[in-house]
């Protein structure tokens, strides 16, 4: 008996010893292979970013002049027809009017779609264009669009697998995002976050990172910066004021609601009774050329940064501007023009949330802060990358509120968003898996 306990004791030592090697080869293995792949995703994410950030500098600055020169110039308003009817032709000449759109690059990354390098210079020219002469739009849509047809292609350029695209084009989403907006670390969430509700990429998270990162500091070299504004003193974190911006969060849910509805509503209203894309267009150019000459204003027109400074940073607003900026919107985009809704539902939500800062006591400035991040949420269904863009954009200090009104907001819109191809995977309200598109 004891002989052959030493026998077993030795062959399990032995085996041991066999096995330690083994498992040593197989760690050092494991680690190469992941310290390989990690600096893979550093090369394309960079090559990625600096790309897009080259591209993402030209379109910001190309935006920034065509503001100023209808700024300077004010009788240009009066083409905006004819830039609808040019940028309508640019696409149906490409056959592409109804495919693109950040819906497309949304669906590409659920593998239903391919998104054409073409994509790049139409959206480029047309965005512009529609800033140029008047429209009421923002950059995002752009910048998501560029990102994304870019990312695709380098993607079939590195010759890297489906799954491998997915991530690139994400990869061209955040660097693109990052470059116009100067928020980095916004920009490397919300490509990942905006897919699919509930569910994040992660697999992305490095490239998207390091992507991000590389495009801003290539739009930084380029002179293109990122907003940012200071709310000046803040109130401290109490139970009334924390209960002033959890109401705050209820309301901006419903304007977020109410923005997606109208958008989308106007869009089928506009299909409806104008079939023709040309007429639409040219309709579409004249309703905002006589509701600018009504209003004696061009503060809806363009992006409306001015508006969202003067909220944010002087605390005042009209009363009304945000359902104004609502009305722009819906129409210019209905008709065809090209830009993007995320802009816009900054200036929606900045206002909005400037006049309840003043009905309700509470610092104009910092209500209009939390109504901007909150809203945005609200629209895009994106809490992680609201929070993030409001900290790069206002600054640290004003977390607790940001955090809360985001939050109430989140919850509250529902299942209302921009985008149509957005998968809303788990429920915003119960541990429970819904898988459905975003409602119109």
């Amino acid at each position: 008996m004891s002989e052959e306990r030493n026998e077993k004791t030795e062959q399990n030592e032995s085996e041991l010893k066999d096995l330690v090697p083994q498992l040593e080869e197989r760690f050092r293995v494991t680690v190469w292979n992941r310290l390989l792949m990690l600096a893979r995703w550093l090369i394309f994410a960079a090559l990625t970013g600096v790309i897009l950030g080259l591209v993402g500098t030209a379109f910001g600055k190309g935006v920034e002049l065509a503001t100023e020169l209808r700024a300077a110039h004010s009788w240009i308003l009066f083409g905006l027809p004819i830039a609808g009817l040019v940028i309508v032709w640019m696409y149906h000449w490409e056959r592409k009017q109804e495919r693109s759109s950040t819906n497309m690059v949304l669906d590409a990354i659920h593998a239903e779609r391919e998104i054409p390098l073409k994509t790049a210079p139409l959206i480029f020219a047309a965005t512009i264009l529609t800033h140029l002469f008047g429209g009421s739009a923002g950059r995002e849509g752009a910048a998501l669009q560029l990102g994304g047809s870019i990312g695709n292609f380098l993607g079939k350029v590195l010759r890297i697998d489906e799954n491998d695209r997915r991530v690139m084009i994400m990869c061209g989403m955040s660097a693109a995002f990052s470059a116009l907006f100067g928020t980095p670390m916004a920009a490397a969430v919300f490509s990942m976050e905006v897919v699919s509700v509930g569910i994040m990429y992660y697999a992305a998270l490095v490239p998207c990172v390091a992507a991000s990162y590389t495009a801003y500091g290539v739009a930084c070299r380029f002179g293109l910066t990122g907003e940012r504004f200071s709310l000046g003193i803040l109130p401290d974190f109490t139970l009334l004021s924390a209960g002033k911006i959890l109401i705050l969060g209820l309301c901006c849910a419903a304007v977020s609601i109410l923005f997606c509805v109208a958008l989308h509503k106007t869009e089928e209203l506009f299909a409806e009774k104008v079939r023709n894309a040309y007429l639409r267009a040219v309709v579409s150019g004249c309703l905002l050329i006589v509701l600018t000459l009504l209003l004696g204003t061009t503060d809806y027109l363009g992006t409306g940064m001015q508006i969202v400074e003067q909220a944010v940073v002087e605390g005042r607003a009209f009363w009304g501007a945000f359902l104004l900026k609502i009305l722009f919107t819906a129409v210019t985009l209905s008709g065809g023009f090209k830009g993007g809704e995320i802009v816009p539902s900054f200036f929606v939500g900045a206002t909005f949330g400037c006049i309840f800062g003043q009905l309700f006591h509470i610092s104009p400035s910092l209500a209009a802060a939390c109504g901007m991040a909150a809203v945005f949420c609200g629209v895009t269904n994106s809490p992680i990358s609201s929070l993030l863009i409001s900290l790069e954009m206002f600054g640290f200090e004003g977390a607790p509120f940001f955090f809360l009104a985001i939050a109430v907001s989140y919850m509250q819109s529902g299942y209302y968003g921009l985008y149509r191809s957005q998968k809303i995977m788990y429920s915003k309200v119960k541990t429970k898996f819904i898988n459905r598109n975003a409602k119109e």
